[in-house]
């Protein structure tokens, strides 16, 4: 098959799925994509993207399993350790000085990033006036992440990430272990809520003092980069905090003026009013407190 013909079928399967379900893959990187749909097309059985095509439109099934296959859901709990020691240092004592705090986790999957948000505002005293906003476009993910139970094996190194993030308890004090499986406490799910959101179609749902969307926009063709970019900046107030994976950055970006960086490695950024008027976030110049 040509790779021209390749293009041909999985836009047209990409435009068939939003069309059909409203998930909207087709600015994703093409070359995640590609890797992906064959994926797909092999678990499925099938002999080209065209026939997978007609089986995930016609099948509930098929659909939730590609659904599934082209989310990103690689996480774990405190993950790349070394973010969240910079975000005790760096964002920790900016949010001291506010009474009450919305966070937002765009792209959370599965729930570990959240329960570890949870647990490192819980050891730092102000997890009680925080609200933690974990999005994701995926429903079964979410479904999980709202249950707050992982499979017990994974703990043991979890508990070294959590430990090099610079856990002051150990992380079983966090969970009850039964049947194979953690379950986290209910007093670290109590402020966060979970909810579906599309980084891709939705829009902005709130003002946030401090948004994590890490080691997403990777996987973005750089016209929804800048899209999601625009989401992001709408939604934090002025000199909230931005969060991003260490494969991404805002350099080079339409945002890049409205952002200082706290800490370069970690791509931990803190949004200022310097050069704002060249911000393309909003239509009108930003104003401390309004977006």
């Amino acid at each position: 098959m040509s790779s021209e013909l390749e293009n041909i079928e999985i836009a047209l399967l990409l435009e068939g799925v939003f069309q059909h379900s409203g998930y909207d893959f087709r600015s994703y990187a093409p070359s995640s994509i590609r890797r992906r749909v064959h994926d797909c097309v092999r678990a499925e059985r099938v002999k080209t993207i065209s026939a997978l095509q007609a089986r995930v439109l016609h099948n509930s099934g098929a659909l939730e399993r590609f659904l599934l296959a082209l989310a990103i859901n690689v996480t774990a709990l405190f993950r790349d350790p070394a973010f969240y020691l910079a975000f005790r240092t760096h964002v920790v004592p900016l949010l001291r000085t506010y009474p009450f705090l919305r966070l937002w986790l765009a792209g959370c999957a599965t729930g570990e990033e959240a329960y570890s948000l949870a647990i490192l505002l819980q050891e730092c005293g102000i997890y009680d006036h925080c609200k933690i906003y974990a999005t994701d476009m995926n429903a079964t993910a979410l479904g999980t992440a709202e249950a707050g139970i992982f499979p017990l094996d994974a703990m043991k190194n979890y508990a070294i990430n959590y430990a090099e993030a610079g856990g002051v308890r150990t992380l079983a004090d966090y969970y009850t272990a039964k049947d194979g499986s953690a379950i986290f406490a209910s007093d670290l799910r109590k402020n966060i809520i979970f909810a579906q959101h599309n980084l891709a179609t939705d829009s902005s749902f709130n003002e946030f003092h401090v948004i994590l969307c890490r080691n997403v926009l990777i996987y973005f063709d750089q016209k929804l980069e800048y899209r999601v970019g625009r989401l992001l900046n709408q939604s934090l107030v002025m000199f909230g905090c931005l969060c991003l994976g260490e494969k991404e950055s805002l350099k080079f970006s339409p945002n890049e003026p409205c952002f200082e960086e706290l800490d370069p490695r970690n791509k931990i950024y803190r949004k200022t009013d310097r050069n704002c008027g060249r911000c393309i976030a909003a239509p009108k110049r930003c104003e401390p407190g309004k977006l």
